[in-house]
């Protein structure tokens, strides 16, 4: 019989690693870059420039502003067929005779 996979013990332990969290920030810079590649990296302490201008941030009013213009109400119509008559009869279910289903 043989074992499946999941079932061999080959894993060795590793390093033992202190079991409790350093206390306050942790602050490791050493991953940023001199600055020259193509895409930086920054310093988490750096300052960064914020896109938004808290006098602009209201989410309603830009949602009011952009369903105004995204709703086009000149192409709006009310009916749903555009004055279109039904026309007589074709809108039938076939018969079983005309499916052939019959015996």
């Amino acid at each position: 019989m043989s074992k499946v996979a999941h079932a061999y013990d080959d894993d060795k332990p590793g390093a033992d690693l202190p079991r409790d969290a350093p206390d306050g920030q942790v602050n490791d810079p050493s991953y940023k870059t001199k600055g020259t590649e193509a895409v930086p990296v920054i310093d988490d302490d750096a300052p960064v420039e914020d896109p938004v201008r808290p006098e602009e941030a209201d989410s309603d009013d830009q949602l009011a502003k952009d369903e105004v213009e995204a709703i086009d109400k000149s192409n709006i119509i009310d009916e749903k067929t555009r004055h279109a008559t039904k026309p007589a009869g074709t809108y039938r279910e076939p018969s079983d005779e005309q499916m052939g289903l019959t015996e």
